[in-house]
């Protein structure tokens, strides 16, 4: 992000790459969308980055090959507010506990409420201005299912509601294993097996 765009007090439309700016998608759901396929593990890491690019940037083909790997790490930075987290590609690197597309369902309630009204009925919602309002998401389901997952993931002890909760929501409270089309082919032929 460049110069006045990195401003807390602005929302960026655009990302510096070799002293150039180039417009990018800014819409919550273009962002989520990637996010979907940082996490997909049927995508290698360079085919992630060649979706990321041609999603940000309209007009990714004027972007020069040399500066490409600039390119795609502005993306990641304006993913994550220039803050970090648990979004982008580098969310290896502790346990996860999201998953935009799986959590969606409780995510998108707590969300409108710090928002007061339905963000998919929006048109337009800058990601900025959607993450922010996750950012502030107060007491929601979506809080209980994410503290959960961040007390097993620190390996904390569970109070008793709390395993009630697990044990009456395990759906919710679990992260699916995300797998690839070949995994999910030895596992059918291994449930053929058995039946």
């Amino acid at each position: 992000m460049s110069g006045e765009r990195a401003s807390p007090w602005r929302l960026p439309t655009s990302l510096e790459v070799g002293g150039v700016d180039y417009p990018i998608r800014t819409d919550f759901r273009d962002v989520l969308y990637l996010l979907e396929i940082f996490g997909d593990p049927e995508y290698e890491p360079d085919e992630q980055g060649a979706i990321c690019l041609r999603v940000m940037y309209p007009q990714w083909e004027s972007i020069p090959a040399e500066r490409q790997e600039e390119a795609l790490a502005r993306a990641v930075e304006f993913i994550d507010m220039g803050v970090g987290g648990e979004n982008g590609r580098d969310r290896g690197r502790k346990p996860r506990t999201v998953d935009w597309e799986q959590d969606g369902p409780i995510i998108v309630p707590a969300v409108n409420k710090v928002l007061g009204q339905e963000v998919r009925a929006m048109e337009y919602l800058h990601w900025w201005t959607f993450l922010g309002a996750y950012m502030e998401i107060g007491e929601s389901l979506f809080t209980t299912v994410l503290g959960i997952r961040q007390k097993r993931a620190r390996g904390k002890k569970l109070e008793k509601y709390e395993q009630e909760f697990c044990r009456d929501n395990r759906d919710l409270v679990t992260l699916r294993k995300k797998q690839t089309a070949a995994e999910r082919e030895r596992q059918d032929a291994l449930k053929t097996l058995f039946v």
